[in-house]
């Protein structure tokens, strides 16, 4: 199970429904029957709009990515994603990295949703998850924009593990909020209460799959045809900025495009996820 407790799932979400009263946006909630799993679906926005599936990293939830593009509601109608067992309400079921299982669900999804020429916008894990769709089946999809995306290159384990596996380990087993600190100090460009109350709550409550990331061939890469846009994040340890957009420029078809978040940790700031969130508004028609 993801959950370790009951009491664990009901605290993360409280916190859950605390962030997503204070969208102050108008949305509604479904869940979606997918062969893998029951996934629960946030719909903001004038469905007249293009659609927009939105889709959280690791160890967030849908009014998270929701709070950071709050204005995509203009001129889309924002779908927002829980991805399957993440601290949310859909489903616990963990699917299998290495294989297109995530993209096969994220299609189902959106064919579920009755949802065509969708623009589809990933953060950190959700970007392997945009890819693994695309792998699958890109016919839904107009575009594609992915945020520090996992996938495409990993960074140096060794650091990794010595600034985040460490402190994050010590953490579980201390429930020491020192701990916590440093991790998402290395993660997070700037982070608020939230952030942290809800990374303690989910890396004290949940089974956190840390197994190691995939990363996509060339071949498959290659065989992309819907026009992506990825944004690097310079100063990411995790998915080096630099070292992401030299193997994107070497895997992907020459469509692609490249903008290095200068300064950038991980998660970006806020003023980063605005420039974002403009390129992607601009890009509506």
């Amino acid at each position: 199970m993801f959950f370790k407790s009951k009491e664990g799932k009901e605290k993360i979400i409280t916190l859950y429904n605390q962030k997503l009263n204070e969208l102050n946006i108008e949305f509604s909630e479904k869940s979606v029957e997918t062969k893998f799993g029951v996934t629960n679906v946030i719909t903001a926005g004038d469905t007249k709009n293009p659609p927009l599936v939105l889709i959280h990293g690791t160890g967030g939830c849908a009014p998270q990515i929701l709070d950071s593009f709050p204005n995509l509601v203009s001129k889309y109608c924002v779908y927002a994603v829980d991805v399957l067992a993440q601290p949310n309400k859909s489903a616990e079921n963990r699917l299998d990295m290495k294989s297109l299982d995530y993209g096969k669900w994220l299609i189902e999804v959106i064919i579920k949703l009755r949802l065509k020429n969708v623009t589809l916008v990933g953060f950190s894990f959700g970007g392997l998850i945009g890819l693994k769709a695309l792998e699958f089946n890109e016919t839904p999809v107009k575009q594609v924009f992915l945020v520090a995306p996992v996938y495409i290159v990993n960074g140096n384990p060794i650091l990794n593990v010595w600034k985040m596996f460490i402190p994050l380990k010590k953490f579980i087993k201390t429930n020491n909020q020192e701990y916590i600190k440093k991790v998402m100090e290395v993660l997070f460009s700037d982070y608020d209460d939230f952030a942290l109350a809800y990374m303690s709550t989910t890396f004290q409550y949940c089974n956190m799959d840390f197994s190691p990331l995939p990363i996509i061939s060339k071949n498959r890469a290659q065989n992309i045809k819907t026009p992506i846009t990825i944004f690097a994040a310079e100063k990411d340890i995790m998915f080096p900025g630099k070292k992401m957009i030299k193997r994107a420029k070497q895997i992907f078809p020459s469509s692609i495009e490249l903008l290095l978040l200068e300064g950038a940790k991980h998660v970006p700031k806020a003023t980063d996820f605005k420039k974002i969130e403009e390129l992607i508004l601009d890009k509506s028609e």
